[in-house]
């Protein structure tokens, strides 16, 4: 079976955060699928057996793409698809595996070249253009929504990343057998071509030099510091901590330089600086350096519903979890698995100082917490998803 992969990202660059398109391929492959993986020019080589990656030119005058819709994204895929359209041309694939918005012009060409079509759906599209600021426009809007629809349709096998994604499909495609929900749940490290190469932009002279204050209990924040992370929420909540815990220090792991200088403002007005720790953006592999360090994992998100990729790692991790309450979490995590509170100070604080203190409560979450992830999202659960899907095309 030979299969070509449309991943529109900067692939692999852990900034632009393709894990789940790498860990996709890597297992389809594993299954005995020769696969052509068709990207953008910017990114690392990365070595998967089976797989031949091929990119579109780099236009790096033109800057990093960022993550969401954007005039850049819009230009590249236009690329993409001329290169599609030659590589459809000159071979014979028995499915195209389609990411995200490149679905839409190969559910255009699905009858021409007689290919099956996989829709790989990471997040609704039209939801993405008001998500980013990227238009208001109720033409357009509607215009791409048609167009989701249209291919969730005509998709041969649509694959969702989540429960709440799933939720929306079943909405629009009912229960269909040919929707498979594929969680992005497993975290193995990227074999890099070059490892040895830095990866420019993906760190900062802080964040490889920062200084955690040793034997003292750590509490680990590790992702972006866009504002529906709830870091104003964690701030505040490890300011509400009782005197019993006054020797605790709270890392922060990423972020841009604009927003680092926000929150350390904001610990600074709370009078926490000589407890915070910020590092700036850095490399995926240093974010889970600090996690491993930490005596408690937080994810304090105050609003979204696709669920964090960092929640299945910290669930197999065996560290206490302390999340908010909210949907993005509670599609995956339960209150037998984590330390879940409502998005609110105080809340987030009683949970988090019982994380710190009940070391029975602890042991019993964590332990739920490696079941429950050995069961539902493991290498072998999610290698048993693909293999399903995989069966179900041929």
């Amino acid at each position: 079976m030979k299969a070509l992969v449309i991943a529109p990202q900067p692939f692999f660059s852990p900034r632009g955060t393709p894990f789940s398109i790498y860990y996709r391929t890597l297992v389809t492959a594993e299954q005995g699928v020769e696969i052509d993986l068709l990207t953008y020019g910017e990114g690392q080589d990365i070595n998967i057996p089976g797989v031949r990656i091929l990119r579109i030119p780099h236009f790096a005058f033109l800057g990093n793409v960022k993550i969401g819709p954007s005039i850049l994204k819009l230009f590249l895929d236009t690329l993409l698809l001329v290169r599609t359209v030659t590589l459809l041309i000159r071979n014979r694939y028995n499915f195209v595996h389609a990411h995200e918005e490149a679905v839409f012009f190969c559910g255009l060409m699905k009858s021409l070249f007689r290919f099956k079509l996989v829709y790989d759906m990471h997040s609704s599209l039209p939801q993405q253009l008001t998500n980013f600021n990227f238009t208001t426009s109720k033409i357009i809007i509607s215009l791409f929504k048609k167009l989701e629809d249209s291919c969730l349709h005509k998709s041969d096998v649509v694959i969702t990343i989540c429960p709440a994604l799933a939720d929306y499909v079943y909405e629009l495609i009912g229960k269909n057998e040919k929707h498979f929900l594929v969680e992005n749940s497993i975290f193995e490290d990227v074999n890099l071509a070059n490892p040895e190469m830095t990866q420019s932009g993906e760190g900062t002279a802080e964040s490889s030099m920062v200084n955690i204050p040793k034997n003292r209990p750590l509490i680990v924040y590790t992702g972006t510091l866009e504002e529906y992370q709830g870091i104003d929420i964690l701030l505040q909540a490890f300011k509400l901590l009782p005197s019993k815990h006054a020797n605790v220090v709270l890392l922060i792991v990423g972020g841009s330089a604009d927003q680092v200088d926000l929150y350390r403002n904001m610990a600074g007005d709370l009078g926490l600086l000589d407890r915070c720790v910020f590092t700036g953006r850095g490399p995926q592999t240093e974010a889970k350096k600090f996690n491993a360090l930490a005596d408690v994992i937080v994810s304090p998100r105050s609003a979204g519903t696709n669920t964090p990729l960092k929640l299945y790692e910290q669930l197999a991790s065996g560290i206490p979890l302390v999340a908010t309450r909210i949907y993005s979490h509670t599609q995956v995590l339960t209150d037998e698995v984590a330390f879940l509170a409502d998005p609110r100070a105080q809340e987030f604080a009683e949970a988090l100082s019982s994380a710190l203190s009940d070391k029975d409560l602890v042991l019993a979450k964590t332990t739920c917490a490696r079941e429950l992830y050995e069961r539902n999202y493991s290498r072998a659960a999610y290698e048993n998803k693909v293999r399903r899907m995989l069966e179900f095309l041929s």
